[in-house]
């Protein structure tokens, strides 16, 4: 049986996501807005370590910066 409705892949989906896509695509998961077919396209040709890394940086990052707002708040009050 052919599969008729598959449609052919972009030729960047077929190559694997450079560092900005991946950080794109790590910030955008972070948020919850990650598209399909980034989704897709990550787990199609990305390394899960990279993105594991990228993902407990953004983590280590976000807490810093909470830290760091509410010790300015605080601060300032």
């Amino acid at each position: 049986m052919v599969e008729r409705d598959r449609k052919p892949e972009s030729p960047d989906a077929s190559s694997r996501p450079g560092f900005l896509q991946m950080l794109g695509s790590v910030a955008a998961a972070f948020f919850g807005v990650q598209s399909r077919a980034n989704r897709e396209r990550d787990f199609r040709h990305g390394k899960p370590v990279h993105f594991i890394l990228m993902g407990l940086g953004f983590t280590v990052a976000f807490v810093l910066i909470l830290v760091g707002l509410v010790k300015l708040l605080l601060a300032s009050a």
